[in-house]
């Protein structure tokens, strides 16, 4: 595992976990924040409020369904329009604030 690093490698444990985080929120933001627009009609770098159409109230909702779905806490720090952009940013978000939680508990990915 050490050398798949070395070369910027991603294990392909971690790469599939990515890939059900991705989905996740595809689904969460369709199913649960009722958006009209099909889960795979998502791209990754999508605006969320520009492309899917977000409002303030669509994004505190989304927050609070992240801390649920993945157990984590997203902070005042955290919660910000960078990390809220886009799918990919904000599963970059929710991966860092798995391993900072998942380390705090001595938990290896």
């Amino acid at each position: 595992m050490a050398r798949e690093k070395e070369r910027g490698h991603i294990p392909y444990r971690r790469m599939k976990m990515r890939e059900d985080l991705i989905a996740s929120l595809r689904k969460m933001i369709v199913n649960d924040l009722f958006v009209e627009i099909a889960e795979n009609d998502i791209g990754l770098d999508d605006g969320l409020r520009t492309v899917i159409g977000l409002d303030s109230v669509g994004f505190v909702d989304l927050r609070v369904l992240c801390e649920q779905e993945f157990n984590i806490v997203i902070n005042d720090d955290d919660y910000t329009p960078e990390n809220f952009t886009s799918i990919r940013l904000l599963a970059s978000l929710i991966d860092r604030l798995q391993a900072e939680r998942d380390a705090a508990a001595g938990v290896a990915r």
